[in-house]
């Protein structure tokens, strides 16, 4: 609708749900930060059995000493769906506007009387915002999974440095509950706390599955049938070797990277199939001719008087007369035909009984469905 047919109540509905969408992704934003950054949620303090064997792998380093290092990981996330989507608009749009006339009375009216945004900003907007709140989702999901669970990492006794002499571990099934059973690094024992489910794993599965569904929605070019499916398998095998290099370094279970691949596809798929519709949605203008263009066709539907000899002749053409009615029909047109003939002068000295005749012929051609 164009902005200066918008009414009152139209753009206070618009305002409203505008700042109900900045509400729910500031939220968004603010608990992802408390979980990420904050002491505000305390992570379960799960035990262990003594020399348990699932616990006792190397330690490799920090984070950053991984072969796919946070920084990687978060640019490659951020960075490579904005890149491919916003070429992949542009070039989309593009290429219909050459082919189509421009109009800009069909704008599309986004945020009432302030902001106009054409369909390339529009498109590019609503998917890169719907794929930013999914990133920040799959970040709280993880962060809450590994804050209750309080699952331990594959070199979580490696890190603890507990002094099972003191803790009485004579034999390898005693149970070690306490928080203070460890000495080493608080730091490293807190990431060792925080596996499950695997955050790079739910991240990077979800970033490769958006992208290769939105791969396989926008782009129908007919020189794409091996593009397509290329792209899509790559970007999902990057994510798989992204989980399998967790694994392959003991930063995480099996378990953890497949509970986090879980996420990360659950998240993606509902987003794009319930919020986005596949990616589906006007990329160009409006096609539509503008009001003043359309054609009137008030007239054209307009109901036409018909006299009841032209209704009868319709009704000749009718298929599911019996042999009866249409000798009726035929004689009473016979007659229809010589009253018009007549010269009503000379009829009209006996007028109450020409009256009373031509009501009973009308009576009688609409009980045959006549007049």
């Amino acid at each position: 609708m164009p902005p200066n047919h918008l009414s009152r109540k139209e753009k206070r509905k618009l305002y409203t749900a505008l700042a109900w969408q900045l509400v729910i992704m500031a939220g968004t934003i603010m608990l992802a930060y408390y979980f990420e950054y904050t002491d505000t949620f305390t992570v379960h303090v799960q035990g262990f059995l003594c020399y348990d064997t699932m616990y006792t792998k190397p330690y490799l380093g920090p984070e950053d000493r991984s072969a796919v290092p946070p920084i990687l990981l978060y640019t490659v996330v951020a960075g490579l769906p904005t890149l491919l989507i916003t070429i992949t608009e542009t070039v989309l749009f593009l290429v219909q506007y050459t082919s189509k006339e421009f109009d800009r009375s069909e704008k599309t009216v986004a945020t009432g009387d302030c902001c106009y945004f054409n369909p390339l900003v529009r498109r590019t907007f609503r998917f890169l915002g719907v794929y930013t709140f999914g990133l920040f989702t799959v970040d709280i999901f993880v962060n809450a999974g590994q804050v209750v669970t309080g699952n331990l990492a594959p070199y979580f006794l490696t890190v603890c440095k507990p002094n099972f002499t003191a803790l009485g571990c004579q034999q390898a099934l005693r149970y070690i509950s306490h928080q203070e059973a460890c000495t080493g690094n608080q730091d490293d024992i807190l990431r060792a706390r925080k596996t499950f489910p695997s955050k790079e794993a739910a991240l990077s599965v979800y970033a490769a599955l958006y992208l290769a569904m939105y791969v396989t929605c926008t782009i129908q070019s007919k020189g794409t049938r091996l593009i397509k499916p290329v792209m899509s398998l790559g970007f999902m095998c990057m994510a798989f070797l992204t989980g399998l290099n967790r694994v392959a370094e003991y930063r995480n279970h099996w378990a953890d990277v497949i509970a986090g691949f879980i996420i990360g596809m659950g998240i993606a798929s509902f987003l794009v199939v319930s919020v986005v519709h596949n990616f589906k949605g006007k990329l160009l203008l409006s096609e539509e001719l503008p009001a003043e263009q359309q054609p009137n066709t008030a007239m054209l539907n307009m109901g036409r008087v018909e006299s009841p000899l032209e209704k009868y002749i319709a009704s000749q053409e009718t298929d599911d007369e019996d042999e009866e009615s249409c000798y009726i029909k035929e004689c009473l047109q016979t007659f229809l035909h010589w009253l018009q003939g007549l010269n009503w002068v000379h009829c009209f000295r006996n007028k109450r009984q020409i009256t009373f005749k031509v009501i009973l012929i009308c009576s009688f051609a609409k009980s045959l469905d006549i007049t």
